[in-house]
């Protein structure tokens, strides 16, 4: 088997930035996925000290791991029982944080902060992700590009993660600039006028709510963004092949599988996987067939569904949800991301398309000579747990609970609600949350906002990711206001959900 699990960082600088794209997904191709996630578990369980005692708990002995049946028995790692249960430097390979030269933060349910120890090296596995789709999707290699980073700047992982991976696609040769206004849309707009007009195209990098403000807003400040030759990369969030739709028409796009890729990615594990034409191609074509898309995916709602390396990230799935290992400074052993989604391998995908009629890949307008890379899908619907995404800030019902606990507010609600994210009718998001009065209480006009100021307020105070990621003006939740034990929110002798998807 090749090995890909040690090589000094300097050579993998060396191979990333001297050898084609083509070459290092046929490289990885050619490995044994199944044969590389059971040597990236020996080499865990030898040199991970927080691993080694996980095992030890559960009585389980390394060496008795030596085929992928046995690994498939293998205990999940979640966060509570791994990630928030030994300390950092025990969870890093040889018990240390020498080596990992960067740091990502992601915010978990009381806004206590998650720190994830990254290192360059292993950045480059992901900037492998970029490379596909400034490659693939958008002929960077051929056409000078401006960059531009709108996601949050600062520890968070979305904005120096993108900006560091695009530097290196720099460093590889591609004529790229990336410029790093973060989410602030006047330096967006500044670099768009001054900029753009000298490159052949300008790629817009964001969570998507916040990219259709930006365009939205762009237009009203007299911004032709059809002059610049716009291609778009999100993360974060699903959405729709309509909102996708209607973006496009307001950059210009005539090639909807071409102008635009979404990033699977979370911050323990980096990005797992990308849309590529060819997924976005079958995923417009799903959402014009949908029983066709309940019968592949199991749900009438339609899924992110992306292509991903599995040397790089190994995907499996558990009760419908998703389990990934992969190397990092923290590596990941079969660890439970809670994201419901499942697996599709190449050959699957294609015989379900045959025995829908799809028998050719220009019947998912690509072009006839349109030559896909057989690596295979994962479609997520989200996080399996009691959050929602807004504006790529996970929203735990627990930051809403606190803002509903004032001596005013306690005596209006009984502090049930639900939340939930909602798309206006010209697309944007909206974060709603129904609220359940007390017994006999009836609303009144000074409630509802009053409600929303605190939520909004424990919001910021609690949630980094939502203070930093949200835009100012989309902050502000929308309340309303439901008669105890409401049908449609909170019916009566039912288990209640505090988040709806």
């Amino acid at each position: 088997m090749t090995n890909l699990l040690q090589p000094t960082p300097n050579a993998v600088f060396n191979r990333f930035i001297n050898t084609s794209l083509d070459e290092l997904l046929a490289e990885h191709l050619a490995v044994n996925a199944e044969d590389h996630a059971l040597a990236l578990f020996q080499r865990c369980a030898v040199e991970v000290p927080a691993y080694r005692h996980f095992l030890a708990t559960r009585q389980i002995n390394p060496a008795d791991i030596t085929t992928y049946q046995k690994f498939l028995d293998l205990p999940l790692m979640g966060k509570s029982d791994y990630m928030q249960a030994y300390p950092l430097p025990d969870r890093c390979f040889g018990g240390s944080l020498i080596g990992a030269d960067r740091v990502a933060v992601s915010s978990g349910s009381t806004g206590s902060p998650t720190f994830w120890p990254r290192s360059a090296a292993y950045e480059l596995d992901v900037a492998l992700r970029f490379e596909q789709v400034f490659h693939d999707s958008f002929r960077s290699h051929e056409r000078s590009t401006l960059a531009i980073v709108c996601f949050a700047l600062g520890n968070w992982v979305g904005g120096l993660f993108t900006t560091s991976c695009c530097w290196h696609l720099a460093q590889k040769g591609y004529p790229l600039m990336v410029a790093t206004p973060g989410n602030n849309k006047s330096e967006i707009f500044r670099v768009v006028r001054e900029l753009a007009p000298h490159f052949d195209q300008t790629v817009l990098l964001g969570y998507p709510p916040f990219v259709k403000d930006v365009i939205d807003a762009g237009i009203a400040e007299n911004i032709d963004w059809h002059n610049f030759h716009v291609k778009l990369v999100f993360a974060g969030e699903v959405f729709s092949e309509e909102w996708r739709e209607l973006i496009g028409q307001r950059t210009g796009s005539t090639a909807p599988c071409f102008d635009s890729a979404s990033l699977y990615g979370t911050a323990d594990g980096g990005v797992l996987g990308n849309e590529t034409p060819l997924s976005i191609a079958i995923r417009r074509w799903f959402a014009r067939h949908p029983a066709a898309a309940r019968q592949l995916f199991g749900e009438s709602r339609l899924p992110t569904l992306v292509q991903y390396d599995p040397v790089s990230r190994f995907f499996e799935t558990q009760d419908g949800t998703l389990v990934v290992s992969g190397e990092n400074s923290v590596p990941l052993m079969r660890y439970h991301i809670a994201d419901k989604g499942g697996l599709i391998r190449f050959d699957e995908m294609r015989a379900f398309l045959e025995s829908q009629g799809v028998k050719a890949l220009n019947q998912l307008d690509l072009p006839n000579d349109f030559q896909p890379r057989e690596l295979p899908f994962v479609y997520v619907f989200g996080r399996a747990d009691f959050t929602v995404s807004y504006y790529g800030a996970n929203i735990y019902p627990e930051n809403v609970s606190v803002g509903l606990e004032y001596p005013d507010i306690m005596g209006w609600v009984t502090g049930k609600f639900v939340l939930e994210t909602r798309e206006s009718g010209d697309g944007d998001k909206i974060l709603h949350i129904a609220v359940e009065l007390l017994p006999g209480m009836a609303a009144n006009e000074t409630m509802a906002p009053m409600i929303a100021e605190s939520i909004r307020k424990e919001l910021l105070r609690l949630n980094s990711e939502f203070a930093h990621y949200t835009p100012t003006e989309r902050q502000m939740p929308q309340v309303s206001l439901h008669a105890f034990a409401d049908p449609e929110y909170f019916p009566a002798g039912v288990k209640h959900r505090y988040t709806r998807k």
